[in-house]
């Protein structure tokens, strides 16, 4: 069973599946292809990622890879605290440069769906936190890409100075959205 709550962007999902538990611990289903296409949700998933960050306060992203391998995700938070964010970045698109962002945990058991065409972040909230999360497409090196994660025109709040933020030299030199061309378009549903 998954509660699928969708967020003030299109397209982007807190997915909650339930966890069965007792004096041990729970079991949960973190992903089952019959209960997502059953929540409307068909996707196939290529490869997972696991990542491991030391100290809170550390940030990863914005990041995007573009097509041919742009990159559905389906996020969750193995351990510890993350605040998980995505970032519209579809030309033409209603919600363009608008965010959402979502607190996932070892102990909500939260999970974000990001699509492609969106910019995908987070900062950990506690030391030595980890986040799975799959992936619609392979990494692909010459499709990867970054915006700013603290761009002023996004406006997200990280709960954080951007000097406190803990960052790769790639996400330092990011640059801002408005000095990005997208390479997603918005399509309408029909």
């Amino acid at each position: 069973m998954l509660d699928v709550k969708p967020t003030k962007l299109p397209g982007v999902m807190i997915i909650t599946p339930a966890r069965h538990g007792d004096h041990r611990g729970f079991f949960s289903e973190s992903w089952n292809v019959s209960a997502m296409l059953d929540a409307g949700l068909d996707i196939d998933f290529v490869q997972d990622n696991h990542s491991f960050s030391a100290a809170a306060g550390t940030v990863r992203g914005l990041h995007f890879q573009s097509p041919p391998h742009a990159q559905g995700k389906l996020v969750r938070c193995g351990r510890g605290v993350l605040f998980d964010v995505a970032v519209d970045i579809r030309t033409g698109s209603p919600t363009f440069g608008q965010w959402v962002g979502e607190e996932l945990s070892f102990e909500n058991g939260r999970q974000l769906w990001i699509p492609a065409g969106f910019l995908h972040g987070f900062i950990t909230r506690e030391p030595d936190t980890e986040i799975t999360y799959k992936c619609t497409d392979h990494y692909a090196p010459h499709c990867d890409g970054a915006v700013r994660f603290d761009d002023p025109d996004i406006g997200i709040d990280w709960g954080l100075s951007s000097d406190k933020a803990v960052l790769s030299p790639k996400d330092t030199a990011a640059p801002l959205l408005k000095d990005f061309q997208s390479p997603f378009t918005y399509e309408a549903a029909s």
